[in-house]
């Protein structure tokens, strides 16, 4: 059977095959196509880059990683554009299917690997998440993700959106599976479960099914998220026309309208503003984490919306991925672990949306153990 050509850029059986053995023997990798993968070039989820990009001479290290453990490289997958992107479309290679609601798409930008994972064909879709483009993904497939504490898996070797905010972060189909990359890819950390879960956005039901106590919370940033939207957007777009800025002035058009819109903006963002979103984000950061502290807890709310249908106005997609930003972007903005996993409450039919948790910096290991059951 042929390689979807919406989910993988390339394909082998498998492309690349184990380097040792251990925890993850036999595991089938879906590498988003922004890694360094021995051999291969990264593509960027665009050809007119593909076209200029080099054979890597190792592997990244979250891929090495894999690998040495005994898991192997299924193939290279594809992204949203330079991964500037939460929809799982891509202009050039089409919009990878999702079996969970064939009507939607996957989100993104992580939408070959979740859809890899969501079709059987790998066990595993090693992502990236900036802005929750591995949490959107796997709420919009009914799927399982986390993004790490900032900085906890090395992002060496990933082709970079927004350092600040860049993680290396994974999807998988069940819970176990999950935490056995955690077991591969983290540093160690504590396991403990907290004692309260505050809930945001309605998920009070969701959150009851750990049988940990919780309680509704109100925060200034849910109810009203566009200053911390607004502030999240400008530095992340600084920090991406600093990486990419040069390349897109030089191939104009070469990028989907709304992603090249994004970068650009970039562009329009001063140093002064910079420093104040940034100091913004800061101040912001710190009132959760005294909050999750205070109370000995972690933080429930909806991963994002279900995954919008395949056509959609840009005026609806932009709605949707404002929406979608709101329950994303806290985890992104202060650097803060994240599970993502499948919702229990919807009504029977209605589309994928899955519920996060996020906890405080270093608990990777216990959110992990709280997706699994506790």
């Amino acid at each position: 059977m042929s390689a979807d050509p919406t989910v993988w850029r390339v394909k082998g059986m498998p492309l690349a095959p184990a380097t040792g053995h251990g925890p993850l023997d036999g595991l089938r990798v879906a590498v988003k196509d922004l890694f360094a993968v021995t051999g291969f070039a990264v593509g960027g989820g665009n050809p007119s880059w593909l076209a200029e990009a080099l054979p890597a001479h190792e592997d990244a290290p979250a891929v090495a990683r894999l690998r040495a453990a005994g898991a192997v490289v299924q193939g290279i997958a594809h992204t949203d554009e330079l991964a500037y992107s939460l929809s799982g479309t891509n202009a050039h290679y089409g919009t990878p299917p999702n079996p969970a609601a064939p009507d939607r798409v996957t989100g993104g930008s992580s939408s070959g690997p979740a859809s890899a994972v969501a079709t059987g064909h790998a066990d595993v879709g090693l992502g990236t998440d900036t802005g929750g483009s591995i949490r959107v993904p796997s709420s919009c497939c009914g799927l399982f993700g986390l993004r790490p504490t900032h900085g906890a898996v090395p992002t060496e070797g990933v082709l970079p959106l927004a350092p600040s905010f860049d993680t290396v972060g994974w999807i998988t189909a069940d819970a176990a599976t999950l935490a056995r990359v955690g077991d591969v890819l983290l540093p160690d950390g504590p396991d403990d479960l907290p004692r309260r879960l505050l809930s945001l956005g309605g998920t009070e039901a969701e959150a009851g099914r750990w049988g940990i106590p919780v309680a509704a919370v109100t925060l200034a940033t849910w109810d009203d998220p566009d200053p911390l939207l607004l502030a999240f957007r400008q530095v992340q777009a600084a920090e991406a026309w600093r990486a990419h800025g040069k390349w897109i002035e030089a191939h104009p058009r070469a990028l989907a309208v709304d992603v090249e819109g994004r970068f650009r903006f970039g562009a329009t963002v001063d140093p002064a503003t910079e420093d104040a979103a940034r100091a913004r984000l800061a101040a912001w950061r710190r009132e959760l984490l005294d909050l999750l502290e205070e109370e000995d807890a972690w933080l429930v709310l909806p991963a994002g919306g279900p995954g919008h249908p395949h056509e959609l106005s840009l005026a609806d997609k932009d709605a949707w991925r404002r929406e979608t930003l709101r329950c994303a972007v806290p985890a992104s903005a202060y650097g803060l672990p994240s599970v993502s996993l499948p919702a229990v409450t919807r009504p029977a039919g209605s589309p994928p949306a899955g519920i996060a948790v996020i906890a405080p910096p270093g608990r990777d290991h216990a959110l992990l153990r709280l997706a699994a059951g506790g």
